[in-house]
Parts: C-alpha cells; sequence; structure tokens
C-alpha cells in the first residue's frame, strides 16, 4: 500500500478515557491515520471533539450511522478504510455490525459484544463478509511478554504446571459511580457494561494474557466472584481457580477494590524445569527462575532475546530508515522492497552481514579505529555519521541512528542504549 490507512472514530471525544489514549497509539508507526469520527452520543459534542482534533467539518459527524453511511459513499481514496470503537460495551456491536455491512474493516475495545447473542450474530456477519475484526488486547505488545512466550514455545521451561495471573486496582474501593464519575457509573451499570464488573472490565485482560503467554486454552473455572461495595450493581473482585488443556493448573486474581493499587497487572508462570515472572508496571524487566541455577534478569532489547523481541526493534528501523528516504523524496512502498525491509533483515539477522559483524565486535569492545584497520568496508559507519549529522540539522528525530553514533563516535555502552531505546516515552518509530 503507497499510503497511510485510514480510520473513523466511534467514541472517544470529549471527556473520555480510552479514546485519546488509542489516538496516540495508532500513531506511533505512522501508518494510519484518523480521517473522521461520530466522538460522543450527543451530536453537538461528537461534531466538538472532531474539531478540537482539527478534523475537517463534513467528517465529523453527529452519529455513527451518519458517518458509515456518509463515507460508504465516499470515493475509493477518500473514504475510510476502518472503523475504532471506543465506546462503553453496550455501543460495540450496533457500529460493528453497520460498518461491516457496509464494507468496511473493524478494530473494537473488548468485549466484541454486550452479550454472547450479540456475539453470534457477529461472529456471523464477519464470517459472511469476509471482513477483518480485530479487539484491542494491548498487553500482548511487550517485547518481554513476546519473550516468554517464545521461551515456553521453544520448551525452555518445560511441560507448563502453573499459572498465577493477577489484576488488583484499587480505584472502586468507594461507590465512585454515585459522585457521577463517568467511567464508574458505565462500568458499574449491567445495561451499559455486561453482566460482568470486575471480571469483565480487568479480568478478561488476565485471562488473555496468560493464554497468550503459555499457548495454552482454560477448560474448567471455579470462581468466586464478590461484590464488596454496598449498592453496587456488579462484581468488583474476583478468584477463579483454573484448569487448563494439558493439565496445568492456574489461580486468576482481579480486583477494583484493593485500596492502593493502579494498575498491577502480573504474570506467573511455572514448567517442570523453570518459570517467568513478570509485572505490567515494570515491562522492560522480566525474572527467569530454573530449577538447576540462578535466576536471571532479562531486560528487553538486549542480544538474549527471542526472536519476536527483536522484531520489536527492527520494526522501529524500518520505520526509521522509511521517514528518512521518504523526505528526500523517495516513495515509502520502495522500503517494503528488498533495499528497505529485505535489506534491513539481512543485516540484523544474516552472520554474513558485515554491518552487524562489526556491531557484534563493537559489542566485544573494538573501537572505530581498530575496526577501520581491518581494511573492511562497514557503510553503515560512515553512513550513520552522515544521518547523524542530518538529523541534527533537521530536527528529524532519528533515535536509532543517534544510539548507533553515540556508540561509534562517543563510546557510548551498546546495551544502556538498547534499553534506552526501548523503554524511551513513546515516539513515531
Amino acid at each position: 500500500m503507497s499510503r497511510k490507512i485510514r480510520y473513523g472514530m466511534v467514541g472517544g471525544g470529549r471527556g473520555a478515557f480510552i479514546g485519546a489514549v488509542h489516538r496516540i497509539a495508532a500513531a506511533l508507526d505512522q501508518q494510519i491515520e484518523l480521517v473522521c469520527g461520530a466522538f460522543s452520543s450527543d451530536p453537538e459534542r461528537s461534531k466538538a471533539s472532531g474539531c478540537d482534533l482539527f478534523l475537517p467539518e463534513g467528517r465529523c459527524y453527529g452519529t455513527f450511522q451518519e458517518m458509515i453511511k456518509a463515507e460508504a459513499k465516499l470515493p475509493a481514496d477518500q473514504r475510510m478504510d476502518f472503523i475504532v470503537i471506543v465506546t462503553p460495551n453496550h455501543m460495540h456491536f450496533p457500529p460493528a455490525k453497520m460498518a461491516l455491512e457496509h464494507g468496511f474493516h473493524v478494530l473494537s475495545d473488548k468485549p466484541a459484544t454486550l452479550n454472547l447473542a450479540e456475539a453470534k450474530k457477529l461472529r456471523d456477519i464477519v464470517k459472511k463478509t469476509g471482513l477483518l475484526y480485530g479487539l484491542t488486547h494491548n498487553y500482548t505488545g511487550y517485547p518481554l511478554v513476546k519473550e516468554a512466550r517464545d521461551m515456553i514455545r521453544a520448551g525452555k521451561l518445560g511441560k507448563i504446571r502453573k499459572v498465577v495471573v493477577e489484576y488488583p486496582q484499587g480505584w472502586l474501593a468507594t461507590r465512585l459511580e454515585a459522585s457521577g464519575q463517568k467511567q464508574a457509573a458505565w462500568r458499574t451499570d449491567p445495561k451499559r457494561s455486561g453482566a460482568g464488573g470486575c471480571v469483565g472490565d480487568i479480568g478478561t485482560h488476565a485471562e488473555n494474557l496468560a493464554e497468550y503467554i503459555t499457548g495454552l486454552q482454560i477448560e474448567e473455572l471455579a470462581a468466586d466472584i464478590t461484590t464488596f461495595v454496598k449498592g453496587r450493581k456488579l462484581d468488583d473482585d474476583v478468584n477463579v481457580l483454573l484448569r487448563f488443556k494439558g493439565g496445568a493448573k492456574g489461580i486468576l486474581h482481579a480486583s477494583q477494590i484493593s485500596v492502593g493499587e493502579e494498575n498491577n497487572l502480573n504474570i506467573r508462570v511455572y514448567g517442570e524445569l523453570g518459570g517467568i515472572e513478570w509485572h505490567q508496571k515494570e515491562p522492560n524487566t522480566m525474572l527467569v527462575k530454573w530449577l538447576d541455577k540462578p535466576t536471571e534478569l532479562y531486560r528487553a532489547a538486549n542480544g538474549y532475546l527471542g526472536d519476536n523481541a527483536k522484531a520489536a526493534l527492527i520494526t522501529r528501523g524500518l520505520r526509521e530508515i522509511t521517514r528518512f528516504g521518504v523526505a528526500q523524496g523517495a516513495q515509502e512502498t520502495t522500503f517494503m522492497g528488498l533495499s528497505g525491509l529485505g535489506d534491513l533483515i539481512a543485516t540484523a539477522s544474516s552472520p554474513h552481514s558485515r554491518n552487524r559483524t562489526a556491531g557484534e565486535q563493537i559489542v566485544k569492545g573494538l573501537t572505530l579505529a581498530q575496526l577501520e584497520a581491518q581494511k573492511t568496508v562497514v557503510e553503515g559507519i560512515y553512513t550513520v555519521k552522515a544521518l547523524h549529522a542530518w538529523d541534527r540539522a533537521t530536527g528529524a528525530d532519528l533515535p536509532i541512528t543517534e544510539a548507533v553514533y553515540r556508540v561509534i563516535y562517543q563510546g557510548a555502552n551498546p546495551l544502556q542504549e538498547l534499553s534506552r531505546l526501548m523503554t524511551r516515552e513513546a515516539k513515531p518509530e
């Protein structure tokens, strides 16, 4: 595709919580752009919210029905490609159904629908249309979550025996919904949230993380579901015993009345040979525990990580070289071919790559002078110097280039620079 993918948003307007988070995340790789929206159930607020985001007045719609119908009539090179649904739960199914029936792909916050009956209807519509439908389970995107998954798939922990996953929060320890607080009001209202309170809101994230990392499916459970706050209509605490296919056992704990907790999602997985421990509040660190050797501390963006974790850095590199090339007048599609993505993968993974070999030697302590004395042409050493000068002159923001320059020309520690790249604030790379 030689252009950005265009999306329209349903929900996420003034006073909303998660819509802005989605828009920020969507901008990270500069591959998609917001072109329209129906941002509120209040038509005037919806249109005002669109103006806040500097969208054209004609693309700021009063309702999602209006948006979908109008966008479907636009020329193919102008209309949105898919919709993003960031509304309370009871409004997930109606716009998803209508969008699919009008030829638009759908990306929705979880849950897919308010209830099982709607979910079955949605399943049938997706099958009938053949269009894409996705849910945003965001925690699976962390490099060390992918590393944990890779380790278990490779059998490094042995057969999985035990899974302990927790998601405690404390923000609903009082009857906050009675104060009129918008998020508390709809999340504790069964008409808008669905049958599940805490278990549906955050317990599902814990369940998703457990199955994603282990690759195991839950086949049986026994749940103790409690509503501690008097007058609340839905659960605010849940403790679940789990049985996975293959024999593993587990515990899932989710709570929104655990005073002092924020978003303390964490997981421990134990196999016959070892275990892992990961906390979302410290996402770039993972403990790996072994039966017959000391516990190891893994950090993101280091050379010992597996393919999926390394891919996170390669993906950022692709965006960086594309950003530079387009600024120089190249076509963005060029970088999807051998001269871009192909060369990047070869450079990053092939033992025959001169740049990769030089990088490994630098990590082992070789200086620039020692590399140059080898009489081997390592073009990246000189290219990064020119790119660094261009970056400084234009303010283009090439963080990987900057890190490599510091290592080669300023003697910075390579592992510290890698860690800085993967733990920096979100930037468009």
